[in-house]
């Protein structure tokens, strides 16, 4: 008895909260689903021995309270494993909801296939991103199974814990972070890494609650002032502490490699305020009443050089805004301050729910689609982990438009995304002004012009720092025609398409390639000719090979000049490294470029041998010389 009050209370309260914002038409219609869950869920149980009504209540309860959401989205909360789990059908829902609520519950119900396109995981995190082509909400209803989950995962088994907690680690924690929830997905992180690493969470724990103690009176001395200093000043605002969290020293920690101790910023200081219009003479009051409380604690402490990150002009992806500075402490310690309004602090709660540009909306839901859509399964999981990133960084083109990348991108990602054809083409790139390589990782802030020739191909090993989702596809997409090497290459004689090859085969099934010539290859034949096999290696426009040739000459006036002349203008020919040494008029030139086939060095060579003076030339490739 005592239990069914406990549920039947958990129910009202989700009542309660909703009635404040839904029609007397709507509440009945949330009333009758949960009826309708009770019935179906009848008799089933959880694995911590409870009513299994008590998730669907739980689910609803965070749909309604904590995500703020719809009778529509809070209606399927409460039905969300109704189909999955009972002999209700989706026509059931439909005939009692209507069609909106049938979809939702539709696209949180995991397909029961008999044969998987990939594998369950895989093919349930595809069918939850599709979704979001027609409706983000229902995003947010599995955002709050997967959270009631993890807060009742101490019930399941070890590896059950650990399938669970790693599936939110890789998805459902990002996927929350980009679209803005960042009290979900903090608490779904924090959660996954408990259940993970249990040892190393308690350790941070402990780590943390001792800083926390350490740190307490000198911190509310500093808050203290900042109250006093926005009363007199005027500013109607509250001042809130924000302690880490483990999962986020962990990540830092292992980023920067450091220990605990060398993290900066274990907390950080929110001044959340309600803005100023009276005086405001711009469009933006926020941003007003932000630089206007930056001045009044300026004035009274110490600001960090170059600590500014200004998230209200340049709001992150996901719509968050905020204006972030480093003071010093009377203690002689900087503390990060988070500058923002009532709105920003809601929106930052909230997120994706609350009203805001609808082209953030788009552009997330075209991100989301195209993962979706991705080919096989290598390249989807791939696709999620590239662009469910948790952190986003802002560079500008030129002529100074807005480029959003995850952190980690490189110029190629920049170079992609503001046009396909840029990206395959691109050969260089001018990060705020200075040549830099186009694999070259970017930061927030930093102005990229990206070079571009039309010699230039996609190269496969582009794909090794490309990180965003568009950049990989596009050369996926450029590199499909090629066949994928299945074999390695002799590091001894480092064979060119075109060369006489043979193949051999190891016990592993593992098959290296050798120049006919090379000795390792004469001493396989010999040991065990039953290991040989025929290959095809031809050469492919985007894949280069490096060979290193030995260059012997008479000493003139622009000798060097003509033999870069030879490779550049004649043979279209980059050089990756160049070595000269003269001694008694004799020139010894050192050469490492890069060519498709064997016959594109030897016309390369022939035509250095052409050059007035030269006296040899030799390819030189560990223990491997070919003369002229």
């Amino acid at each position: 008895m005592e239990e069914n009050n406990t549920i039947e209370q958990a129910a009202q309260h989700v009542f309660d909260v909703m009635a404040k914002r839904v029609s007397e038409e709507d509440l009945q219609r949330i009333k009758d689903a949960y009826a309708m869950a009770a019935v179906a869920h009848e008799g089933q149980k959880r694995n911590t021995g409870e009513p299994y009504i008590v998730h669907p209540i739980a689910v609803a309860q965070i749909a309604a309270e904590e995500l703020e959401l719809d009778a529509n989205t809070v209606i399927a909360a409460f039905l969300h494993d109704v189909v999955e789990d009972t002999s209700f059908t989706l026509e059931d829902i439909r005939a009692r909801f209507g069609d909106d609520v049938a979809f939702l519950v539709d696209v949180v119900t995991k397909r029961k296939k008999h044969n998987y396109e990939h594998t369950k995981q895989v093919d349930n995190y595809r069918q939850i991103l599709e979704s979001v082509h027609f409706d983000i909400r229902a995003l947010l209803v599995k955002l709050s199974d997967r959270l009631h989950n993890m807060r009742t995962l101490d019930s399941m088994r070890p590896d059950k814990q650990m399938k669970i907690a790693g599936e939110t680690d890789f998805f459902y924690a990002p996927l929350a972070g980009r679209l803005g929830l960042y009290h979900v997905k903090t608490e779904l992180e924090n959660l996954s890494f408990r259940f993970r690493c249990p040892r190393e969470y308690e350790l941070l724990t402990r780590q943390l609650d001792e800083d926390r103690i350490r740190t307490e009176a000198t911190l509310k001395e500093f808050t203290d002032k900042i109250k006093q200093i926005l009363d007199e000043s005027g500013v109607d605002a509250r001042v809130q502490v924000r302690y880490r969290k483990p999962y986020s020293m962990w990540r830092e920690m292992r980023e920067n490699q450091c220990d605990f101790a060398r993290v900066d910023f274990k907390h950080f200081v929110r001044v959340i305020y309600n803005p100023i219009t009276e005086w405001s003479r711009s469009q933006s009051p926020e941003k007003d009443t932000s630089l206007f409380i930056y001045s009044c604690l300026t004035s009274h402490f110490k600001e960090r050089p170059a600590s500014i990150v200004n998230y209200i002009d340049y709001p992150k992806d996901n719509g968050y805004q905020s204006f972030h500075v480093q003071l010093l402490n009377d203690a002689g310690a900087w503390e990060e301050l988070h500058i923002a309004s009532e709105r920003m602090h809601r929106n930052a709660r909230l997120g994706c729910i609350v009203e805001r540009d609808e082209s953030w909306l788009e552009r997330f839901k075209t991100v989301l689609q195209n993962i979706a859509e991705s080919g096989d399964g290598y390249i989807f999981m791939d696709s999620v982990s590239s662009s469910l990133y948790n952190e986003d960084i802002l560079a500008f083109t030129p002529n100074g438009k807005g480029i959003i990348l995850p952190k980690g991108a490189t110029a190629l990602d920049f170079a992609f995304e503001v046009h396909s054809e840029i990206g395959e083409h691109a050969k260089y790139a001018r990060i705020n002004g200075t040549l830099k390589p186009i694999k070259t990782p970017l930061n927030r802030g930093d102005c990229v012009e990206i070079g571009t020739s039309e010699d230039v191909v996609p190269k496969r090993e582009w794909l090794d720092y490309a990180k965003t989702y568009k950049a990989r596809r596009s050369l996926h997409d450029l590199l499909k025609d090629e066949d994928k090497l299945e074999f390695q290459l002799c590091k001894k004689c480092n064979p060119l398409p075109g060369e006489e090859v043979i193949g051999f085969k190891d016990q592993k099934g593992e098959i290296t390639i050798h120049s006919r010539h090379c000795p390792e290859a004469i001493k396989l034949a010999s040991e065990n000719g039953n290991s040989i096999v025929s290959v095809a290696f031809e050469s492919k426009p985007s894949r280069t090979y490096p060979v290193t040739i030995k260059i012997v000459a008479i000493d003139r006036y622009h000798l060097l000049r003509d033999i870069i002349d030879c490779f550049v203008e004649r043979q279209h020919l980059s050089m990756n490294q160049l070595s000269t040494h003269t001694e008694d008029e004799i020139v010894t030139c050192i050469i490492d470029f890069p060519v498709h086939s064997v016959d594109e060095l030897h016309i390369t060579m022939d035509s250095i041998s052409a050059i007035p003076g030269v006296d040899e030339v030799r390819r030189i490739n560990k223990g491997v010389e070919e003369k002229q």
